[in-house]
């Protein structure tokens, strides 16, 4: 987000007013408006917030590709407007705008998550200024045009239905007669600053046919693409004006009755259908085309209703996430470890659908923990430093005076006294920390400092003994009874988030506060010691997470680490390398082990395919990552993606430094695993491509290092340790 501007236009919409919360179904609104060119234009630009989400037409067509905008915000804070960059769209003379407006979150009916109650909820609205080569010529007012739109409902968990026989030719077209149209009405802002939008769009990056169909009856088809996926599907239709084609969505297929199967992820009151859209036809003998504008759905299946004379001449599903450039790879020979690479990113783009999510179909929520756990890996596969600074700001947002912060973001008020906790608000620390060590910028780090002190205040409050035993904690265990006590997980990441403070407070020159977090960080050590190491050298419970989380933090006393290792190595070893753990342990464990010299003993864990593990997801046909190690509920979460950045990081070898960031000096250090032949990793940083491949022929290992001008990388590698490199380096070993 970046500054604001002066507006001339005024906020209007077609002239409802929620005076309470309701559940009122009306047609989406076109808000349309026409204005001169006296020449042709050598800069045209039009400014405009459009809520909940908003499609430009200028002068008959889409302003540009991109789809459900604005990126959803804390709506109550900050709203986004676009600069849409219009000068090969405008004409000499008469010209006209219109805007169709969808509810997205901004007008949210769903009773779960208070939503419904947002202190924003409002009818749909906008705010525009057309400026012409420095000259605003339009501006939003009560001239404005409204008429109701096809769109005859629109709800972001359920799904949009278009009657295309209310459709209106022409209607953005400068010379449609719109005498008839009523006009605009001024209403109230949503309530946020209006600042503008500084990250990717969400686009449709990716279109999939249907690999299988399988007919139910003359009119009832289901279409199998052949992976998980977030958006829609594009259809072309032919039939008899009134016909009615229904499209249900969902990721699983009832293996009894071979019908489609929703219950897992459809728990939750809504409004209408769950993930349904329903298109009516108006009876065009060439046929027609449809997709949603403000609805996405999470599905690999899609069941098509037919009603009427009608056929389905096309159907292709359409993969919409937020348009990031990519900035990395891994692949190596081992099938499983690609697979869930593969997962981990079609996973990843799937809950990056603006803001992240941990799902794409049941909640469409922003989970801290789940974007914190994952934060990395997307920076290796992705450029993220806008995307994470978009929802920095709305995480931001949802602080409260006294420093607490919610489970999901943007909040209406729920997820404050459950949800969160110091593993999920960690995301607060974790994304200046990560992008700072990736790009080395520590803009993120100052304008939120004030609120890490905040929220460090709150946490010292609810502190006993310097320990947190508050919120979730290894989510997602596939045995319920074992999860690790949160005060283990909690106080770890209290630790690393006053640490990471203290680091912050030196790199800002507040050498007082410094020192005051360096003490608190001791502290909280101390307690952790005492009232958690074991004899033996685990800790708590003896669980893999908490000795993990142990050594992950650099809790554990210097002198007891090796003990630590060992005790870790031998249970992980003892339980045939199989995940006994949930969402946090899966972060810890293998990146701990790697650390250590057990990077097979991780490579093992990660691959082997018995229940529970990574594994036996791929062997049973996963195509994205699950929320749950057993596939229960849904199969489309990104929880337990942190494994990509593993891959980087120890088969890879590429080691970011703090002390040097945005890979200004970094290492390079691969895991050579024993059952690993070959490595094959890059990544594009700020100075350019890093990469690292190595391969194993004949008894030896063949490396291939390239470091972009103006780095230095220290290299490690068996016997060899290379300080300063920097080129094109092949080595063998």
């Amino acid at each position: 987000m970046t500054a604001e501007r002066k507006w001339l236009g005024r906020w209007i919409n077609d002239g409802k007013t929620m005076i309470t919360p309701n559940a009122e179904f009306d047609n989406a609104p076109y808000l349309r408006k026409t204005f001169e060119c006296t020449q042709t234009p050598e800069k045209a630009t039009i400014f405009l917030c459009g809520l909940g989400w908003h499609v430009l037409y200028v002068n008959g067509q889409k302003a540009d590709d991109r789809v459900l905008a604005p990126t959803i915000t804390q709506f109550d804070k900050h709203v986004s407007f676009i600069e849409y960059d219009v000068t090969r769209l405008l004409k000499t003379g008469k010209n006209a705008v219109c805007v169709l407006l969808g509810n997205g979150l901004y007008n949210c009916r769903v009773h779960k998550w208070s939503f419904d109650k947002a202190p924003w909820r409002d009818y749909p609205k906008l705010l525009c200024d057309i400026v012409i080569d420095g000259k605003t010529v339009a501006k939003s007012d009560s001239s404005w045009k409204t008429h109701p739109s096809p769109v005859t409902f629109n709800e972001l968990r359920n799904g949009q239905y278009f009657d295309a026989r209310q459709e209106i030719p022409g209607f953005a077209d400068p010379d449609f007669p719109d005498d008839q149209w009523d006009n605009a009405a001024l209403c109230v802002p949503p309530g946020g600053r209006v600042v503008q939008e500084n990250m990717p769009p969400c686009k449709v990056m990716q279109s999939y046919p249907a690999v299988s169909k399988k007919n139910l009856d003359n009119n009832i088809a289901i279409y199998d693409f052949g992976t998980n996926l977030t958006g829609w599907c594009r259809i072309k239709v032919r039939g008899k004006a009134g016909s009615k084609v229904e499209l249900n969505y969902t990721e699983k297929i009832d293996t009894d009755s071979g019908e489609i199967d929703t219950k897992e992820i459809n728990p939750y009151e809504n409004f209408g259908k769950f993930q349904t859209d329903q298109y009516t036809l108006k009876g065009d003998p060439d046929g027609e085309f449809y997709e949603p504008d403000f609805t996405y759905h999470g599905f690999r299946y899609v069941q098509v209703k037919l009603s009427g004379k009608m056929e389905v001449a096309d159907i292709h599903a359409q993969f919409v996430h937020t348009a990031f450039t990519v900035t990395g790879n891994f692949d190596s020979s081992s099938k499983v470890l690609n697979s869930l690479q593969r997962n981990t990113l079609q996973s990843f783009k799937s809950n990056y659908t603006g803001i992240p999510t941990d799902c794409p179909h049941r909640e469409k929520n922003g989970w801290t923990g789940d974007a914190a756990i994952v934060a990395e890996s997307g920076l290796w596969n992705f450029d993220m430093e806008k995307s994470y600074s978009h929802f920095l700001q709305i995480l931001a947002d949802t602080q409260r005076p006294n420093g607490q912060l919610p489970g999901i973001a943007p909040s209406a008020g729920w997820g404050y006294n459950w949800g969160s906790g110091p593993a999920w608000d960690t995301l607060l620390f974790e994304y200046p920390w990560q992008i700072y060590c990736f790009y080395g910028k520590n803009e993120l780090i100052k304008k939120y400092y004030s609120n890490f002190q905040l929220y460090l205040e709150y946490c010292e409050n609810l502190s006993e003994n310097h320990l947190l035993n508050f919120g979730l904690g290894d989510w997602c265990h596939w045995n319920r009874r074992a999860i690790t006590p949160v005060e283990v997980t909690s106080s770890g990441y209290y630790y690393q988030n006053v640490s990471r403070m203290a680091f912050f407070a030196d790199l800002l020159d507040k050498k007082q506060d410094a020192a005051d977090y360096r003490k608190l960080a001791e502290n909280i050590r101390t307690s952790f010691l005492e009232k958690f190491a074991n004899p033996d050298g685990s800790f708590a419970d003896q669980s893999p997470t908490a000795t993990a989380a142990a050594l992950f933090f650099s809790l554990a006393e210097e002198n007891n680490i090796q003990k630590s290792v060992d005790f870790l190595v031998k249970q992980i070893r003892e339980r045939q390398h199989k995940a006994d753990f949930g969402i946090l342990g899966a972060k810890y464990v293998p990146e701990v082990l790697a650390d250590h010299g057990f990077a097979d003993d991780a490579f093992e864990i990660i691959t082997q395919k018995e229940f529970p593990g990574w594994g036996w997801q791929i062997a049973q046909g996963a195509t994205t990552l699950w929320e749950n190690w057993n596939g229960k509920n849904s199969q489309n979460h990104i929880m337990f993606g942190s494994i990509s950045a593993w891959m980087y990081k120890y088969p890879g070898g590429i080691k970011i430094l703090p002390e040097t960031p945005g890979f200004r000096k970094f290492m390079i250090k691969p895991c050579f695993v024993e059952k690993l032949d070959r490595v094959n990793a890059f990544h594009i940083s700020t100075y350019g491509i890093i990469r690292s491949n190595w391969k194993k022929i004949n008894g030896k290992t063949v490396c291939h290092f390239e470091i972009p001008s103006g780095t230095q990388a220290e290299i490690i590698l068996p016997g060899q340790i290379i300080p300063e490199a920097s080129g094109i380096l092949d080595l063998t070993f």
